[in-house]
């Protein structure tokens, strides 16, 4: 089997996770975050108790990056693994 690269599938998946995160950060500076949850949660038996907080540019950046820096660490984690496994 072919090597894995820990560094291409850490970019990968933080780049993936930093996306999800950039659509929830717009969603809810345009205001249809609330009405998702609304929608989403009762479908799986859960009662929304969540109110979203005044939206903030910069809380949504850090957001962003701590997410592709998780999504980073994740994905170079399974790299590594899967390299000791093979």
């Amino acid at each position: 089997m072919a090597k894995s690269n820990k560094n291409k599938l850490g970019l990968t998946l933080g780049i993936f996770a930093a996306l999800l995160h950039l659509v929830w950060a717009i969603s809810v500076a345009v205001g249809i975050a609330q009405t998702y949850l609304d929608w989403i949660l009762p479908m799986h038996f859960i009662g929304n108790v969540f109110d979203f907080a005044t939206f903030n540019i910069v809380n949504a950046i850090i957001l962003i990056i701590l997410a592709f820096i998780g999504g980073y660490i994740c994905g170079w984690v399974l790299g590594y693994i899967y390299e000791k496994v093979e």
